[in-house]
Parts: C-alpha cells; sequence; structure tokens
C-alpha cells in the first residue's frame, strides 16, 4: 500500500512537473510562422544571388535584370489583397499551406524556366510571386488568432526574425551550395524544404486556439482575454472606397509603399551593388549581403518586444506606433545618404546594417497598425495595402537597373528613396491612429 502510494505521488509529481515545462501552443505557432517566413524570404533570395551568374550565361543587361529581379512582384501583386481575404474568410492555415506548396514548385521550376526562355522565367516567376504573395496578410490575420493585444507585436517581430534571417540563409549559402550542386540544385533544395514544413505545418497546427486539441484551458483562456477582433468570421468586407476614404488609412498604405519601395531595392539589388561598387566576387558579396539581414532579425525582435512594453505600461497605442514608424524610416533615410561617403565595402555593409536593422522598427509600426484599424478584417486590409506597397516595390526594382544603366551610379537612387522615407514619416505621424475604425 505505501508502495502504491509512493507510486500514485511519484506519479502526480510527473505530471505536474511535465505541465510545468510544457510548451505553450501559441509559441510552436510563432515558431512555425518564423520558419515558414524564413523559407519565404529565403526562396526570393536564391534568385538575387543566382541572377549574377545567370545574368552572365544568357547576357541580361542590366535594365532586363531588374525586369527579372521585378518578375516575382507581378504576381504578387494580385495575391495580396486575394489571400488577405481568404484568410479573414477561411482561416489562414489552409490559405499559407497553398501559398508555401505552389511557391516551392515555382522555386523548383525556376532554373528549368530560365533554359527555356526569357518569356518562362518571367511567367514562372510571376506565378512564385502569385503565391508568395499571400504569406503577409495571413500571418497579419493569423497570428491575431493566437495571441492576445499585449503580445502581438512581439509575435510579429519573431516572425520577422525568420524572414529576415531567410536573408542571411540564403544569402550565405546559396553561393556554397551553387559551387557543389549547381544552380538546379540549389533551388531544388530550397523548394525542398518548403514540402518538409508543409508536413508539419498541416499535422502540428490548427487554424484557431479553440479547435486546438493540445491547448491548456489557461492558455485559451489567456488568448481570448486579450483578443480584440470580433468573435463572427468576416463575411462582409469594406468596400475599397470606404477604406480609401479614411486618412489613416492612407497612413499605412503610404508607409507601406516607402517600405516596399527601399526593402525591395536593398533585397534585389544588394549583390549586385557590392560587386559593381566594390568589384567583390559573388561570395563576398553574399557576406557583405547577409550581415545587414542577420542583425535585422534581431532588432525586428528588439521593437515588437518595446513596443508591446510600451503598450503595457500605458503609453498610447498610436503615440507608439508613430515613434516605432519614425524609427523606422528616419534611421534608414539617412543611412543611405550617408553611403555615397563609404569608400569601403566595409563601411558600406556597416551602413546597410543601420539601414536595415532600424527599417524593421516599422514591423511595430504600420504593420501592427493594420490590426489595431480593423481587427475583423486584418487579412483583407493588409492585403490592399500590401498590394499597392508592391507596386511600388515593382517601380522601384526596375527604376534601380535603368538607373544604373544610365548613370552608372547606385546613389541617385538611393537619396531619391531616402527622400521617400521623410516625405512619408510626416504624413503617417500627421495622420495615423491607433483606434479602431472598422468593426
Amino acid at each position: 500500500m505505501c508502495s502504491a502510494g509512493m507510486e500514485g505521488i511519484g506519479g502526480r509529481e510527473v505530471a505536474r512537473s511535465r505541465r510545468a515545462v510544457a510548451i505553450p501552443e501559441r509559441a510552436k505557432v510563432v515558431a512555425m510562422m518564423a520558419v515558414v517566413m524564413l523559407l519565404c524570404n529565403a526562396d526570393r533570395v536564391v534568385m538575387s544571388v543566382a541572377v549574377v551568374p545567370l545574368a552572365a550565361k544568357y547576357g541580361w543587361s542590366s535594365s532586363f535584370l531588374g525586369i527579372v529581379q521585378s518578375s516575382f512582384l507581378w504576381g504578387y501583386v494580385i495575391s495580396s489583397v486575394a489571400g488577405g481575404a481568404l484568410a479573414d474568410r477561411y482561416g489562414g492555415k489552409r490559405v499559407m499551406a497553398c501559398g508555401a506548396t505552389v511557391w516551392s514548385l515555382a522555386t523548383f521550376l525556376t532554373p528549368w524556366a530560365a533554359q527555356h526562355s526569357t518569356g518562362m522565367l518571367l511567367a514562372v516567376r510571376a506565378l512564385f510571386g502569385l503565391a508568395e504573395g499571400v504569406a503577409f496578410p495571413t500571418m497579419s490575420t493569423f497570428l491575431p488568432r493566437w495571441f492576445p493585444a499585449h503580445e502581438r507585436a512581439t509575435a510579429v517581430g519573431v516572425s520577422m526574425a525568420g524572414f529576415h534571417l531567410g536573408n542571411v540563409v540564403s544569402f550565405l549559402s546559396t553561393p556554397i551550395i551553387m559551387s557543389h550542386i549547381g544552380i538546379n540544385g540549389t533551388f531544388t533544395f530550397f523548394a525542398s524544404l518548403g514540402f518538409v514544413w508543409l508536413c508539419a505545418w498541416l499535422l502540428g497546427i490548427s487554424n484557431d486556439p479553440r479547435s486546438s486539441p493540445r491547448i491548456s484551458k489557461a492558455e485559451l483562456q489567456l488568448i481570448q482575454a486579450g483578443r480584440t477582433e470580433s468573435k463572427a468570421e468576416a463575411r462582409n468586407f469594406p468596400s475599397i472606397s470606404l477604406l480609401l476614404s479614411r486618412i489613416e488609412i492612407w497612413a499605412i498604405i503610404l508607409a507601406n509603399v516607402a517600405n516596399n519601395w527601399g526593402y525591395f531595392v536593398l533585397l534585389s539589388w544588394m549583390p549586385v551593388y557590392f560587386k559593381t561598387v566594390y568589384n567583390v566576387n559573388l561570395k563576398q558579396a553574399a557576406w557583405f549581403s547577409a550581415i545587414p539581414w542577420a542583425v535585422m532579425a534581431f532588432s525586428g525582435y528588439v521593437a515588437g518586444a518595446s513596443s508591446d512594453f510600451l503598450i503595457k505600461s500605458g503609453f498610447p497605442v498610436a503615440r507608439v506606433r508613430k515613434i516605432m514608424q519614425s524609427i523606422g524610416f528616419m534611421g534608414p533615410g539617412v543611412s543611405l545618404l550617408c553611403l555615397r561617403f563609404a569608400k569601403t565595402p566595409s563601411v558600406a555593409a556597416v551602413l546597410m546594417t543601420i539601414a536595415l536593422s532600424l527599417s524593421s522598427f516599422s514591423q511595430a509600426g504600420y504593420f501592427c497598425n493594420v490590426q489595431d484599424v480593423a481587427p475583423k478584417y486584418a487579412g483583407f486590409l493588409h492585403g490592399i495595402t500590401n498590394g499597392v506597397g508592391t507596386v511600388a516595390a515593382i517601380i522601384s526594382t526596375i527604376g534601380t537597373g535603368y538607373f544604373v544603366q544610365w548613370l552608372g551610379s547606385f546613389q541617385a537612387f538611393l537619396t531619391l528613396t531616402a527622400v521617400l522615407y521623410f516625405s512619408i514619416t510626416i504624413f503617417y505621424n500627421l495622420f495615423a491612429t491607433g483606434e479602431q475604425i472598422f468593426v
């Protein structure tokens, strides 16, 4: 009897110990979201690195290289709105799964398409963008289902840290993988990682915490107590004319425009910049290009945690969003202007690191502001704002190529980008709000 009693006590102690160290379900959710965002960006960057030998192989000019780099944005701009609306209505799990499946397939097909024809390459890259366009609006809808309001910016920061680490992983590993198994093998390798993630996502993640078989009652209560959106599903979306009639929405849209403009200039052209301006080889260019994104991953988390801390401390949401957004634009603008004085690739890498690390504060600015103003339609609204921002990214990515070809310099376009940052910072601070305006 004593033995049986002790076994019972011991069993209860083990059970309590297991419960004490149990990983919260929302931690698993944000980890899986961070991984898929890493793969989303890594698959983009493979092309940014591989485009250098591909351009040499097929004789592409700087202007056509810009068209190739921007081609994935053609599909991206279409699917942002549709992906957000679908995620709002049917949940983010299925939409993200479908997106990852298609973009992994398109990644696999990219080198084959390049060998076939330039038209086929542009079509496959557009399909790639069509699939990736659902990622951000789906994340914007999915995370608020799993995180209370005071943890939301941190969850976005962790997920976006994965996204930025995708740059690091791909910039550093692509030249190495390419040197061992060639261009085709490199694209195949990254595509296969997407399918591995897909299996884990479908088997291990629920669309909503209320339907999760593994979540504890305490965690579910915590999430539901801190959720601000309506429990009803989004059915009747606000009209685009109604959205565009609000100056607060324009503040978010223009912030997205400036963010995408600068981000894609640096993402698409950084390896070419270091090779052209400082004559470094592909592997060196990859290292110089990867460093800024590594720091950006960390600073994005710091921005999210700082934002949540300020809000929990009683700071108005609107003020916090404006502080974060100002850091996210003024810092990169000043850094890009200073690039004209960089004489070595090391100095240029430091300035680009400062620019990108500070730009990540936008994640706790306009990106989270979407959820503040329209929690029920966050995916739909994010899709619209991201769609407009994607058009700006297409213009900036192609425009950089033409500026370099016409003027023989990157600096003129970087100066234009800095001016855009400064102008929209003023607009955002004047008109952005933290209040809910669509219910």
